[in-house]
């Protein structure tokens, strides 16, 4: 059995290490990376970077290298590949399963402000505060590239390139960070405002814990929409459950 694995997060990760931890009757597993990290961390098995070249260039390299289940553990926010994936799977007839680690909920105390999208969320900032703590990443900072009025401190694993907000300072770090880390991030850099996506996940919530503590403003992008048909499950584990349902022809009965 031939598994894909469009991944490049944790639980893309997670998965392929409980995947390769079935020894014998372990499946052969291929790790697709986007690449646009410059040294990401490899997962076992088989890898390959780069883009499939669309919808059809995947099931192409679906159908060619005879993948038997895909599954997409791509970040929440990787919005195209997901519905070219699902695109993809239907016309290779290969199964399809997302993986999505669950959104964020807001606590008591929290003050959160939501956005459709990056652009949404530049228009928001004004309002909030003037010293941003930008955690979306180094794609999309053009949307903030008019805020001149703005001070922005952008982290990211790699430097972002231009366009960018004008007055800004780059943080390369990658997480999961903790809660004492961000709590000193805000402190020093005078924090009065945070920008995030939707991401979920235990590795880069701490920076919510702090602002809401610190009694600061975030204002949190919205993830999109897994496309309509797809299965999704929540975790690496209910991910290799399954795989295995399909690798030996069992079912199991449904995590709680």
């Amino acid at each position: 059995m031939h598994v894909l694995i469009l991944g490049g997060t944790t639980e893309a990760r997670r998965l392929a290490e409980l995947l390769a931890a079935g020894a014998g009757s372990a499946p052969r597993v291929t790790n697709s990376l986007a690449g646009r990290v410059a040294a990401p961390r490899l997962p076992p098995g088989e890898v390959r970077v780069g883009g499939f070249g669309g919808a059809e260039g995947l099931a192409a390299w679906l159908r060619e290298h005879e993948v038997d289940a895909l599954i997409d553990a791509t970040h929440p926010f990787a919005g195209t590949i997901s519905f070219n994936a699902a695109k993809a799977a239907a016309t290779a007839h290969v199964p399809l399963l997302a993986l999505r680690r669950p959104s964020w909920v807001p606590a008591q105390g929290d003050d959160w402000h939501e956005a459709d999208s990056l652009e949404t969320a530049a228009r928001l900032l004004p309002t909030l505060g003037r010293r941003v703590f930008l955690t979306t990443g180094r794609m999309g900072l053009a949307a903030f590239a008019d805020l001149d009025g703005l001070w922005f401190l952008v982290r990211s694993v790699d430097a972002p390139e231009p366009p960018h907000p004008p007055r800004m300072e780059v943080l390369l770090d990658r997480g999961p960070f903790t809660l004492a880390g961000e709590r000193e991030v805000l402190r020093r850099h005078r924090i009065d405002v945070v920008v995030t996506k939707d991401s979920g996940g235990a590795a880069t919530a701490p920076k919510l814990t702090a602002a809401r503590e610190a009694g600061l403003p975030v204002v949190v992008v919205r993830r999109p929409p897994v496309p309509d048909g797809v299965q999704v499950v929540a975790g690496p584990e209910q991910a290799a459950r399954w795989i295995e349902e399909r690798l030996h022809g069992r079912t199991f009965p449904a995590a709680g």
